[in-house]
């Protein structure tokens, strides 16, 4: 369970424009619950937005008119017998604000507005801000492509559809008891999503001395041929002068697999990283390096076993650990300092 304090933190970090001027009040309010937390980014977002003005869309209509607009549907004006009202079918793009990502943003705000997780201050508030989207129409939520392309002229949407898509997916969970821990392990993989881009993005900003990136390895094959090989993706790839640590960070409701009573690594995700690191290695032997290092990354569970392993498998090392996120946030940053200060030798100050 992450307090939703935490969550704050890790979307801070995700998404750098949650540090930017309108949203820094964000992080010393009180939250009810996860969902009130997602619709106050929704709100600061959308304002934000509106002051900027609305994304606008080229949108494809269709209409009789008196007056030629666009192209010409003939065989349609035929049909329809517009002619006969002196008027034809024109096909024609409009610049709209009624796009994808409004419509987006419209439909996911009136599903918080009566789910009724948020408090009325919340409600009141959003339904205000609704008033610039009169003209926006709403869209099936569950159909939406979330695969959008941004560009400089919609860069500032990106953190209202991620959030969106988090609302969407089902990230949000609330306890039946009110709690303020709310994110449990429901939904993995989509908060797994969230888990690996806060770990990157928190390297990246705390230790800019150190290359930190989700790289791709190349597969170092011995005649050139690998038809069918799926792409190695990695989540993090740390690297220092001569050293460098692979992370593949995870976010499960089970850290370790039981099989008659006795607890194991998940087999996949250590032959993932054992090939990840053998690959990486060769790819760098004719260059000076250290030894490529793994590390399988956890967020930790109540579990009464955790795993908290290091292996030495044909020359490198492999590690097995958990990172606590149902603690305070400075525990949370000092536990991934350790990390840098153990495989770089870099003490965070």
């Amino acid at each position: 369970m992450i307090p939703i304090k935490n969550i704050y933190y890790m979307l801070s970090y995700a998404f750098q424009v949650l540090n930017e001027q309108g949203y820094k009040n964000l992080a010393t309010e009180q939250f009810e619950n996860t969902a009130d937390l997602m619709a106050a980014i929704l709100a600061k977002g959308i304002s934000i937005q509106i002051k900027r003005g609305l994304g606008k869309e080229y949108i494809s209509q269709t209409e009789s008119l008196s007056t030629m607009r666009g192209k010409i549907d003939i065989a349609e004006s035929i049909k329809t017998q517009s002619l006969l009202k002196k008027q034809m079918v024109c096909d024609y793009d409009e610049f709209s604000t009624n796009g994808t990502m409004n419509r987006i943003i419209k439909s996911t705000v009136e599903l918080l507005i009566y789910s009724g997780n948020i408090p009325t201050k919340r409600i009141r508030e959003l339904k205000k801000l609704m008033v610039y989207f009169t003209d926006v129409e709403k869209i099936n939520l569950y159909t939406v492509n979330w695969n959008m392309y941004y560009n400089r002229n919609n860069q500032t949407y990106r953190l209202l559809i991620s959030v969106c898509y988090m609302v969407v997916k089902g990230l949000l969970q609330t306890n039946s008891d009110g709690t303020n821990k709310l994110m449990d392990f429901v939904d993995e993989q989509r908060m797994c999503r969230l888990y690996e881009k806060f770990i990157l993005e928190y390297y990246r900003k705390e230790f800019p001395e150190i290359t930190a990136n989700a790289s791709r390895i190349d597969w170092q094959l011995d005649d050139g041929i690998g038809y069918m090989l799926p792409v190695m993706q990695t989540d993090i790839m740390l690297t220092y002068n001569e050293k460098t640590l692979i992370i593949d960070a995870k976010y499960y409701s089970h850290t370790t697999q039981l099989q008659y009573d006795t607890h194991t690594l998940h087999s996949g995700n250590l032959y993932q990283i054992f090939t990840y690191v053998k690959n990486k290695e060769v790819e760098l032997a004719d260059r000076p390096h250290d030894k490529v290092s793994g590390m399988l990354l956890y967020a930790k569970t109540d579990e009464a076993v955790l795993p908290d392993n290091d292996y030495l498998m044909s020359g490198n090392k492999i590690s097995v650990k958990t990172l606590d996120l149902d603690c305070e946030f400075l525990q949370i940053a000092e536990q991934l300092n350790k990390i840098i200060e153990q495989y770089f030798g870099i003490k965070k100050e």
